[in-house]
């Protein structure tokens, strides 16, 4: 197994600076607009720029998580039922603006399934969607990000690790690991 460092620490904070800044050109002041990061890796990556929009906004941001286990469309085909996270979303979405955000693209499926469970909540003026990584030439679905951290052209046999502080990490990097065939 080969590994390759795509974003370091530095890096991802310039990006997720970077896509802050594209927010707040787009959605301005966020009255209107609300961010809900897909469980389990995109809520951390939800809150980090939540944060970060705070920050900059100098004001409360709405966030929250969703989570897209019983949405999968493999749901019922696996062996080993995928664990199931919970949603928390304090606010209604109605007629509101929703940026989705994961911290990896790769077939589309999470995304469409997030958009699935998004109607049960109510029906969001928009959609957007963030990510950290997208790994082009993949989709299986005709699903694009809005907002895109780095993108990467992937074989079928890698994948992208994104290890974040919040998730016990010492310090935050996106990998590519290649398996060694």
């Amino acid at each position: 197994m080969q590994k390759r460092l795509i974003i370091n620490s530095t890096l991802l904070a310039i990006t997720i600076e970077r896509l802050c800044r594209q927010l707040i050109e787009n959605h301005n002041h966020f009255n209107e607009t609300v961010i809900i990061g897909l469980q389990p890796k995109g809520a951390f990556l939800a809150q980090r720029i939540s944060n970060k929009l705070e920050q900059l906004l100098q004001k409360e941001i709405q966030h929250g998580t969703l989570d897209i286990s019983f949405n999968r469309d493999d749901y019922r085909r696996r062996e080993i039922p995928s664990n199931s996270y919970p949603t928390h979303i304090p606010f209604p979405i109605e007629g509101k603006k929703v940026v989705l955000i994961d911290d990896v693209l790769f077939t589309g499926r999470s995304v469409r399934s997030a958009l699935e469970a998004l109607v049960s909540f109510g029906r969001p003026s928009k959609v957007e969607f963030l990510t950290l990584v997208d790994r082009k030439h993949a989709r299986h679905v005709p699903i694009e990000a809005d907002y895109v951290g780095r993108k990467v052209n992937t074989l079928p046999t890698e994948r992208v690790a994104v290890e974040l502080k919040e998730q016990g990490f010492e310090q935050d990097n996106i990998w590519l690991i290649t398996k060694n065939e």
